[in-house]
């Protein structure tokens, strides 16, 4: 399976998770909580089965900051989750996918990429897909504290794809589970501190939709996806990140009868168009 292949279709199981924690009667939190605790023992089981040794010397080696991007995932998480809560969730969705911009601009500091005029323009296309896509402006709309927040979250995000960039050489399966661990020590930390009540545990589909969120799209996705921003361009991984919120509204439109408007439509096209162009026109130049 190809990087591409393997990033989008991270994508695109990251797109579908709203269908299923819609079924979870639980908080953001505790959700988030439970998904990186059962995608660490799907891992763990993923270790055991596989004839090759851990290779946790690597690990070792790199631990420190294989720990710090688990941190800043958990943090990116919850950051978003708070957003959801002071703010409209598509002023929240809006100021968390501006993570590719900070990636497009700081990956020729960090990384060594090329930030070239292609790159720029299918951003640029995305940013205003992704504006046409929630069909809301920033101004005027949520809190303050929600615009924090989601800023906030972005900031994180974009941690995520260039700490993962800076630690190549670390087994894809031990780093997903040591950042998984990591994270869900801060989300269960703050899933505790957070709750009011009696804790609810799910039953029956509730569980079943649990398990789902936390085996495929925490355990497999995270490792398709570690594995595959390992392997790209940390400004193609930007490009490529916002086939993520347009999946969710497609998979929305399908399962749950949330129909897309002539404007969101538009700016779906925007988000495929500018990704795409990003890519394939740089390509053609190379020929």
């Amino acid at each position: 399976m190809t990087a591409y292949v393997k990033n989008i279709a991270a994508m695109l199981i990251f797109g579908s998770v709203g269908i299923f924690v819609r079924a979870i009667p639980l908080t953001s939190s505790e959700i988030v909580a439970s998904r990186t605790i059962l995608g660490s023992i799907f891992l763990c089981v993923i270790l055991t089965l596989r004839k090759k040794k851990p290779e946790w010397k690597k690990v070792k080696e790199s631990l420190g900051m294989v720990a710090v991007t688990g941190i800043v995932m958990g943090l990116n998480w919850l950051f978003l989750f708070e957003a959801y809560q002071y703010t409209l969730v598509s002023v929240a969705t809006l100021l968390y996918y501006f993570a590719p911009v900070f990636v497009l601009f700081l990956s020729p500091f960090l990384l060594g990429e090329n930030l070239t005029r292609p790159k720029l323009m299918g951003i640029v296309a995305a940013v205003v897909g992704m504006a046409l896509v929630n069909g809301i402006q920033i101004q005027g709309a949520g809190s303050g504290k929600g615009v924090l927040y989601g800023i906030l979250s972005a900031v994180f995000y974009a941690g995520v794809i260039l700490l993962n960039k800076l630690t190549p050489d670390v087994p894809v399966v031990e780093k997903t589970l040591v950042q998984l661990l990591t994270a869900g020590a801060v989300m269960g930390a703050y899933a505790v501190f957070t709750h009011k009540g009696d804790f609810h545990m799910p039953q029956g589909w509730e569980l079943l939709m649990l398990l789902i969120v936390g085996i495929v799209h925490t355990g497999i996705a995270y490792l398709l996806y570690i594995s595959s921003i390992s392997e790209l361009p940390g400004q193609t991984v930007a490009l490529c990140s916002y086939i993520d919120p347009l999946s969710a509204l497609l998979f929305s439109a399908v399962f749950l009868q949330e129909h897309l408007t002539a404007l969101q439509m538009g700016g779906a096209a925007l988000i495929l168009g500018g990704s795409a162009f990003g890519e394939l026109y740089q390509k053609k130049e190379k020929l």
